[in-house]
Order: C-alpha cells, then sequence, then structure tokens
C-alpha cells in the first residue's frame, strides 16, 4: 500500500458537480482508488465543509449528502484538539496561508500524508512539508 492521502473538501465536492464532467470523473476515480487502497484521509473540518458545500452550492439532497459522508467517515478521519489548533495557527502565521488551509494542512501532516489533494494550494509545493498536488492539473 502507497502512504496516506489527504483529500481537501474540493475534491470531495466535485465528485458529486456535474457541471464538470471531467473533473467529476477525476474525482470519483480517485476516491475509489484510495479508499480501496485504505489511503484515502479527510478530518472533521472537510467532512463538514463537504456536507455544507454539497447541500448549498450542488444543491444535493441532505440525505445523499450525509449518506456519502457516512461512508467517508468510515475511514480515516483526523480529529482536532486545542493543540492541533494553536499548531495550525502557527502555519498559518508562518507559511502565510488562510487560518482554513492551515487547518487542512495541519491534518494532513499530522497523518503524515505523502500527498494532500487539493485544488486550492500551489500544485507541486510542499506546505508544511506535505506535498501539494492538484489533480486536476495535467500529469498530476
Amino acid at each position: 500500500m502507497k502512504g496516506l492521502t489527504f483529500f481537501d473538501t474540493n475534491i470531495l465536492v466535485y465528485a458529486d458537480d456535474a457541471s464538470d464532467p471531467a473533473k467529476q470523473e477525476r474525482a470519483i476515480s480517485l476516491i475509489v482508488e484510495h479508499q480501496r487502497e485504505g489511503s484515502l484521509v479527510v478530518s472533521l473540518q472537510v467532512l463538514q465543509e463537504y456536507f455544507a458545500a454539497a447541500t448549498r452550492k450542488l444543491k444535493l439532497d441532505p440525505a445523499t449528502a450525509q449518506a456519502k459522508l457516512e461512508i467517508l467517515a468510515r475511514g480515516k478521519v483526523v480529529r482536532f484538539t486545542e493543540d492541533d489548533v494553536i499548531a495550525a495557527i502557527e502555519l498559518h502565521r508562518l507559511g502565510r496561508i488562510s487560518f482554513w488551509d492551515a487547518m487542512i494542512v495541519h491534518a494532513a501532516r499530522a497523518v503524515k500524508a505523502s500527498v494532500l489533494y487539493s485544488e486550492d494550494l500551489g500544485h507541486g509545493s510542499v506546505v508544511g512539508g506535505v506535498a501539494v498536488r492538484n489533480p486536476f492539473v495535467t500529469g498530476a
């Protein structure tokens, strides 16, 4: 098995977004692959953001979004303590990224994820010691 891979919220949302079929197909493929391998990791923050975005932005039925969230929640989920929030604040201050992105990066770092899939952080960069990949960039 390869190392753990952390999924940012936007990748999960694209799996339900039929307005961009190429991104939807890629997101679904990655989620299924990493779930099968047991390498998919999310955080409570990601689960919350997914539900909010899927039901508000995509107008997904709340019961459907909940069912999808329950499947994700059966896998590896990062849960934070106050020390983790403080560490994310440090990352925010020193890394000059948004606090919410710092929470994502810290969650990926906390589980020693080898990759963080995100469309929001710089593809190919290393943030907080975590390699960032935008899976929608050709060759990612």
